[in-house]
């Protein structure tokens, strides 16, 4: 596995912090896998804005993230932990799927707005929120009132509009494939996460740590 970084940052002393941070948050078990390495480089690099180490990996600093790989290889964790080695103006609030569709059952179309148009003030300016979407793939197309929604859908083509007229990212992550998403959301939102996110995917056989 290609490893050498050239930076000003050293991303050795960087993953004990976050082996600790994990710790911290997950307890002792947590563990990050030198097979992972490439992975957390890629989000380390991104997280930092390290532009350099990123330009090296092809990603794009105005994207968002979009994580995919198997069940229980540790994307949720990962994102989790990064939201602490982020800049403060750039933290984000990870949000279950599933979640926002039970909420949809209880709120109807106002949590579309929610997720995708709410904003907040700095300094007396109004910024939208920032999020990162954990598990699509896992809510299920649900009625408010007789009427059938495709709730994330929906969600992720307004935010869409968001990153195009205000730059602000969106991060993701999924057990899908692009032509799962396709399949899902249509082929309007896998165009659109083209445009919107950064791929970095585990190997589909990428061990399941909850084992």
């Amino acid at each position: 596995m290609e490893t050498e970084i050239k930076t000003h940052y050293n991303y050795s002393e960087i993953i004990v912090w976050l082996e600790k941070k994990g710790v911290e948050l997950y307890g002792n078990h947590f563990k990050i896998l030198e097979t992972d390495y490439l992975i957390i480089y890629k989000l380390i690099a991104y997280f930092l804005k390290d532009e350099q180490t990123c330009f090296q990996y092809g990603i794009n600093l105005n994207k968002g993230i979009l994580l995919s790989g198997p069940v229980g290889c540790g994307k949720t964790a990962l994102m989790n932990i990064m939201k602490h080695l982020t800049k403060t103006e750039h933290k984000f609030s990870v949000k279950p799927c599933r979640d926002i569709s039970f909420e949809f059952i209880q709120e109807g179309y106002e949590v579309i707005h929610k997720y995708s148009k709410d904003l907040k003030l700095k300094g007396g300016q109004p910024v939208a929120l920032r999020y990162c979407f954990d598990d699509l793939g896992v809510e299920q197309n649900l009625k408010y009132f007789g009427n059938e929604c495709n709730v994330m859908a929906e969600i992720l083509l307004s935010r869409y509009d968001i990153f195009t007229t205000k730059k602000i990212q969106t991060h993701i992550t999924t057990n899908l494939s692009a032509s799962e998403i396709e399949t899902h959301y249509g082929n309007r939102v896998r165009s659109r996460l083209r445009e919107l996110c950064n791929l970095i995917a585990y190997d589909r056989h990428a061990t399941d740590k909850r084992k």
